[in-house]
């Protein structure tokens, strides 16, 4: 298993673009409509094991590895990271996802519910 750190996950990327998003006049504009902190939850194959965990912070306008160290987080999201990059592009209605147990909830489902691909940039169009 040591193999499975060396390997980024393919939603590293993608939050990576976030964290650059949410600093220019649209993010800024997301942080401002949402206003609610995300833990992250992602793993490689199956929800539970061997998980990343990032926190998205939509009240400050951050991305950062590891568990929200502010209190407890709106809502705790877990995905399969095939799942995660499919929600987050738009491929798969997060609704859809957790009714098929792609994607578990803990907190706020109000919060839950304002996690949707409007949050993340939108990939460029070549």
């Amino acid at each position: 298993m040591a193999n499975s750190t060396d390997s980024p996950l393919k939603s590293d990327a993608l939050l990576e673009q976030l964290k650059q998003y949410l600093t220019t006049d649209a993010g800024k504009q997301v942080v401002k409509n949402i206003g609610h902190v995300y833990q992250i939850n992602i793993s490689p194959k199956k929800i539970g094991t061997d998980e990343v965990v990032y926190t998205i912070d939509l009240k400050k306008g951050e991305v950062t590895k590891g568990p929200y160290e502010g209190g407890k987080p709106d809502a705790t999201l877990s995905f399969q990271d095939e799942d995660f990059i499919k929600i987050a592009l738009g491929k798969m209605n997060p609704q859809m996802a957790f009714l098929r147990g792609a994607l578990k909830i803990k907190g706020s489902i109000s919060a839950a519910q304002k996690f949707t691909p409007d949050i993340f940039p939108k990939p460029a169009k070549l």
